[in-house]
């Protein structure tokens, strides 16, 4: 696991600073931002992201599955929390009734999560009950196919942690690889979860119009602005002749992002 993960302080300023300078650019061109907005997240984790939206005066609600990390996030964002810029829920969006948010929200925002949620159709549909009219739902989000599509970059390995692609095997073969790395029993469940609900770009686009919303705009990274910090690399746009290759962009793609709108 990267170390800056043991550090919040530090990993929410790295997810604020990347939502500053990738996320909110990206948004801007589908929602205009100049305005005050509504912006709902969901798995909020220590709401490095929306740190970058109440700074710049928006008004945010996190949604996150885990007590603990909302706890943090109200101890990084105390005076956000005090001010009624930020509130935080900890709970499961399908256990909460969207008319209690009156008025909705302009900007439903969905970072790294889109690939651990099961049910991916479902979750897209239930997002447009949140959804003001006009409003944005904004996906980022690493293809399962690339490198490090399994997230097995957190294993506790040396080599578990560093070895690309062979989360893309047949379960059988990776559960036995993970086993030999020396991966705790609890590692190796969370990555084959992981291995369970990650997604592609074609996936992603299917369920995404069955579920009635529209793609307004999508970008791909050769190189994910997160690497900045994992790995010092410039963060660098796919090649455009890639972007448009089906199943093969995958591989190469190391992070997507969209904005999509109802209808």
């Amino acid at each position: 696991m990267y170390e800056f993960h043991g550090d919040m302080q530090r990993y929410h300023n790295m997810t604020r600073e990347v939502t500053e300078q990738f996320v909110i650019p990206f948004v801007s061109q589908s929602l205009d931002m100049s305005k005050p907005l509504n912006v709902l997240e969901i798995g909020s984790g220590e709401a490095g992201v929306l740190s970058a939206f109440t700074k710049n005066g928006h008004k945010c609600v996190g949604i996150e599955l885990s007590p603990n990390r909302v706890k943090r996030a109200e101890e990084l964002m105390k005076d956000e929390v005090a001010a009624g810029q930020i509130r935080f829920i900890a709970q499961d969006i399908y256990d909460i009734n969207p008319d209690d948010f009156q008025p909705k929200f302009d900007l439903i925002i969905l970072k790294d999560v889109i690939e651990h949620i099961h049910q991916q159709e479902k979750i897209m549909v239930r997002l447009k009950e949140f959804l003001a009219p006009n409003g944005v739902i904004f996906f980022g989000f690493p293809p399962w196919y690339m490198p490090y599509g399994g997230h097995q970059q957190v294993a506790k390995s040396k080599i578990g942690s560093k070895l690309p692609f062979y989360h893309v095997l047949p379960t059988f073969l990776y559960k036995a690889l993970l086993k030999m790395f020396g991966e705790t029993d609890l590692m190796i469940e969370g990555l084959l979860e992981i291995k369970e609900t990650g997604i592609s770009i074609e996936r992603f686009e299917r369920i995404t119009k069955s579920a009635g919303l529209t793609i307004d705009q999508s970008k791909f990274y050769l190189f994910n602005p997160i690497y900045k910090f994992k790995f010092g690399l410039t963060p660098r746009k796919q090649l455009g002749i890639i972007n448009h290759i089906p199943f093969l962009r995958n591989f190469v793609t190391t992070c997507a992002y969209y904005t999509v709108k109802v209808g």
